[in-house]
């Protein structure tokens, strides 16, 4: 796991809160015993030990023993046979030799006899304990060093599981870390900023998601619960269907505040804390990553008692039907053919004011017919047979590992440390690792646009899923496969071959975009989207070449890859008007700038088509003949794309540099600017200013595909002119500022994204999280900082450390292996598992193993250009 060097040597702490006795008791989620230290007798060990132990591992429990006796003596004392939730480890030696102890016995986890240098307390027990295998061990189950107890000496075990045991049978909470560089704490209801606060807090799974509603209603709150692709309605109508919610808890009208909510994103959970007349109110809240699907609660307090409270509520406007079967209760909410079936288990126990209730909640869901209650409530009982602290416990451990893979480490910059992780988490949890993934602008968060999928999808959630949890890249792309045959509808209806995927997507794949929306001064203005940008199109294809060059996955490349990319380029290719010189166009499009409508040989359309071409002739074999490749090759070369080679820079769209030079940056300084509000639509389309990166994102996506050097001045000329009026547009510039070398200019474009929910920036953020920025916060920190780029069979690094930055630490997944990065001013090392190519900065194919390796000497360490 990637942490900084306080949390390697944050077991440290935990030592002052960890006696029995020097703090107020309170649940934990580990313990650590030193079985010697203090001991005195060499008999055997306590009566009912191993009945102790193999409880408290049944409730989720995590136990790790350090001795210095024989593991055969140390677990002959123990006599415990855990089956879990939980786990036992055992080290032994003072920690040479680990074990770890299941219903089948010990088993040796590793050996080792290095000691960690420097001063961590109490002597080796406590450089073994904290330093090198107990702590990264819990962390890789989802404990944090704030949730762990340290105890000394036989005497205490069994007075400390006792104890333990307790508070878990009473219902007690477990504790949420509060580490800042972990978490999001909204403090009370501040009624304008309720709904983004909603947004930034909601627990998901991927295919369930629930907004961090206070539990309480409210009339400043939408506690909107909503599964991934499920829409009704049809065309520019179709919606995210409203799903029953299953987290509001009515409490009478005693409560006040404080209230507070407290997000922790390395375990998934969600705390709040609420006052009330009658007593305190504890909530914890989750989603299993584990079980998607499945939402559990625990509330204690002075909660209704049983049967008191209507557990399931119907989405407001939405029919719905409702049963009971077994103690359970299902609601299924309805409309077109779409539908929702929740289930629904609670269970109330304890005296007033000093209540538990319990819920867990299973989730189907289809977009046509009935959702199957029976279903959820089959796998309800499932869910309830483990119960809370067992989900909770494979649910931390899921987390644990997405964060092994994807987590991002910047020292030096706190804020931005925690920002991204912000990201990072959502972006993960808005997207499903199996079946199809439907991901819309924004994710399980909110039902802004309607939860249609855009290009945001493709070109900037994808890339970071396909570098570092492969199967949601996978989903993703099944989404576009199944919705092929619309596309080729689609294409055919326009008198052309191919493949045409539509701007916006839902249910079938047709196009779902609005031919009319009201703008902010509430006037109805035409959508012509939906019509002409089309770059859509190599936007899919672009998608599916990213997933392949970082996964090699070889059945997604031959078959289902192969013809996205060739139904594409069969697209351009009818698309295509040649001219009487024999020179390509593509006449009528928006590009990305969307401020700019009806233009021809869009620049960014033109090259992307280009180079969709150009890969469907190289990888179409077996799906289009020779002839036909050919003529694609042909197509690619013959298509305008506006450069100039004298200045380096490619013209926007064919009379752009016509258009009156307004700088946006000297106009408005303070940006990102809705310019298009600010001038009016008629004068920003007669200027040179742009809404978000356009010709740009060539450079951003395929630097192959421009002229050498052009880089430097298509920045120098359209950044000034970008007013940054969407949210994808920032991020762009930061990664490609950072590989220009300007990087605190790329800085401050990175932490401008990074916040833009966090602040609410565009006022927006209530209707959902923006989870193209957040993907763009990655792809700035793995292709821009770092240099992280596939390139056949290597993968390039090259990377640029920003001043004020100690070190940046990366982890992807590369055709199979998890490649690991660590970028300090001087030096830069990198280690790989399995063994894997890599290019440095100077093209040097170096071949990396799990020994880290320096890639550079600290000499050449590249922290600036």
């Amino acid at each position: 796991m990637l942490r900084s060097k306080d949390d390697m040597t944050s077991a440290r702490s935990a030592r002052a809160a960890s006696i029995p006795g020097t703090e107020p008791a309170r649940r934990f989620e580990a313990l650590i015993f030193d079985w010697d230290h203090g001991d005195t007798s060499h008999g055997r060990g306590p009566e009912h030990l191993g009945a102790l132990i193999e409880e408290a591992c049944a409730h989720g429990l995590y136990m790790a023993i350090v001795s210095g006796v024989g593991v055969d003596e140390l677990d002959a004392l123990l006599g415990a046979r855990p089956a879990g939730p939980g786990g036992l480890m055992l080290a032994t030696s003072r920690g040479h030799e680990v074990f770890s102890v299941d219903r089948d016995g010990f088993k040796r986890t590793f050996e080792t006899a290095p000691r960690i240098s420097g001063d961590v307390g109490r002597g080796d027990f406590e450089t073994a304990r904290g330093d090198w295998w107990v702590m990264p061990w819990l962390w890789r189950c989802g404990i944090a060093p704030d949730q762990v107890l340290v105890a000394e000496g036989r005497d205490s075990i069994v007075a400390v599981l006792q104890d333990q045991i307790a508070r878990r049978r009473a219902g007690e909470l477990p504790i949420v870390s509060e580490d800042p560089s972990w978490t999001v704490v909204v403090e009370g209801i501040d009624r304008r900023l309720e709904r983004a606060h909603e947004a930034l807090l909601t627990i998901a799974d991927g295919t369930l998601g629930t907004r961090g509603s206070v539990i309480v209603p409210h009339s400043s709150g939408d506690p909107a619960v909503m599964m991934s692709g499920i829409y009704a309605g049809a065309g520019s109508e179709s919606d995210l269907l409203a799903a029953p919610r299953w987290h509001t808890v009515p409490v009478g009208d005693h409560v006040r505040p404080p209230i507070r909510r407290l997000l922790d994103l390395r375990a998934g959970v969600l705390r709040q804390e609420i006052a009330s007349g009658k007593g305190p109110i504890d909530v914890l809240l989750f989603s299993s990553l584990a079980r998607p699907g499945v939402a559990v609660l625990r509330a204690r307090g002075p909660v209704p008692g049983p049967g008191r409270a209507r557990a399931l509520e119907p989405p407001p406007g939405v029919a719905y039907e409702q049963g009971e079967r077994d103690a359970m209760t299902w609601m299924r909410a309805r409309a077109g053919p779409a539908s929702i079936v929740a289930a629904l288990h609670e269970r109330v126990r304890g005296r007033h004011p000093k209540r538990v209730l319990d819920r867990i909640a299973t989730y189907e869901g289809t977009t046509s017919g009935t959702a199957d209650h029976g279903r959820a409530l089959k796998r309800l009982r499932g869910a309830r047979k483990i119960g809370f602290d067992a989900l909770l416990a494979e649910h931390r451990r899921a987390w644990a590992s997405r964060w092994e893979d994807a987590d991002v480490l910047i020292e030096g910059d706190p804020e931005l440390q925690r920002a991204t992780r912000v990201a990072l988490f959502h972006l993960t949890a808005s997207v499903g690792d199996a079946d199809e993934a439907a991901v819309g602008a924004r994710g399980l968060t909110g039902r802004a646009y309607r939860g249609h999928v855009f290009w945001d999808s493709d070109v900037f959630v994808l890339p970071f899923l396909a570098a570092t949890h492969p199967a949601a890249a996978r989903a993703m792309l099944e989404y576009r496969i199944r919705r092929l045959p619309a596309a080729l509808r689609s294409a055919r209806a326009a008198g052309r071959a191919g493949a045409r995927f539509p701007w916006e997507s839902a249910r079938s794949g047709e196009d779902v975009t609005p031919e009319r929306l009201q703008d902010q001064r509430g006037d109805l203005v035409p959508v012509l989207t939906g019509e002409l940008e089309e770059h859509i199109v190599a936007d899919v294809a672009w998608a599916a070449v990213c997933y392949t060059e970082w996964t090699d996955d070889p059945t997604f490349a031959g078959v289902q890859g192969r013809e996205l990319i060739v139904q594409t380029a069969r697209w351009w290719a009818s698309r295509i008007e040649l001219d009487r010189d024999g020179r390509g166009h593509l006449r009528r499009v928006i590009g990305p700038d969307e401020y700019h409508v009806r233009v021809d040989d869009n620049a960014f359309t033109n090259v992307m088509a280009r180079w969709n071409l150009r890969y469907a002739a190289q990888v179409g074999a077996g799906r289009a003949d020779e002839l036909e490749r050919r003529r694609w090759l042909e197509l690619a070369d013959a298509i305008v794309d506006g450069y100039d080679p004298q200045t380096g820079v490619y013209e926007q769209f064919a009379g752009f540099h016509a258009l009156e030079p307004l700088l946006i940056a000297d106009f408005a300084p303070q940006r990102p600017v809705a310019a298009d509000m600010l001038l009016g639509h008629d004068r920003v389309s007669a200027t040179q200013v742009l809404k978000q990166a356009d010709v740009l994102m060539l450079h951003y996506l395929v630097p192959d595909e421009v002229a050498a050097g052009s880089l430097e001045p298509n920045l120098d000329f359209y950044e000034p002119r970008t007013a940054h009026g969407s949210t994808l547009s920032p991020g762009v510039h930061a990664a490609l500022l950072a590989r220009a070398g300007r990087l605190e200019h790329a800085l401050e474009m990175l932490r401008l994204t990074a916040r833009i929910d966090l602040d609410d920036i565009g006022e927006n953020t209530g209707g959902g999280l923006h989870l193209a920025a957040m993907g763009s916060v990655w792809r700035a920190l793995a292709f821009g900082f770092a240099g992280l780029r596939p390139t056949g069979d290597a993968l390039k690094i090259d990377p640029m450390l920003p001043p004020g930055w100690e070190a940046l630490e990366l982890r992807v997944r590369f055709r199979g292996s998890r490649v690991h990065l660590r970028i300090e001013p001087t030096e830069v090392k990198a280690s790989a598992d399995p063994p894997v190519i890599v290019l440095d900065g100077d093209g040097r194919r170096i071949q990396l193993d799990r020994a880290p390796r320096t890639l550079q000497p600290a000499s050449t360490a590249r922290s600036s250009r």
